[in-house]
């Protein structure tokens, strides 16, 4: 009989976990990044997760609005990111995953800001790869 009550504490250890693995999951997105620039039109420093929405030209002229998703409030603080850091009209490039569906939806992984700072929005420390998307600075070369 020791063992019913082991059991029904795994079941509800799992049943309370379960649900934050299914909502941090980046299973949502490609992996590989796309890269666009484009103007912000509103910003929700938010918990759990923030938001950047963004007017993107597309070849033909016309704006698409994207939805940018990025970790939540206390992640990026510690990066220095607050409110203020980024307002509409700003114009900014940005790295991230497309959603999986195809629609103008991202998670967000780097972002250069209108004062040429960049930052990992997915709440890391990480440095982009120089590829010459953004406007990094000349080291010594």
């Amino acid at each position: 009989m020791s063992l019913r009550p082991s059991a029904l504490g795994v079941i509800c250890a799992v049943t309370l976990v379960a649900p934050t693995w299914a909502h941090h999951s980046h299973g949502n997105y490609q992996q590989e990044f796309i890269d666009l620039k484009g103007t912000v039109t509103e910003v929700q420093l938010i918990n759990p997760h923030s938001w950047i929405y963004l007017d993107v030209q597309g070849e033909n002229g016309e704006a698409t609005q994207w939805a940018l998703e990025a970790t939540g409030t206390g992640g990026l603080t510690r990066l220095g990111i607050v409110r203020g850091y980024l307002k509409a009209g700003d114009t900014i490039k940005v790295h991230c995953h497309q959603s999986r569906d195809g629609s103008p939806s991202c998670l967000l992984g780097f972002l250069q800001a209108a004062d040429g700072s960049i930052k990992d929005w997915d709440g890391g420390q990480a440095e982009p790869v120089d590829d010459g998307f953004f406007d990094l600075p000349k080291s010594g070369r």
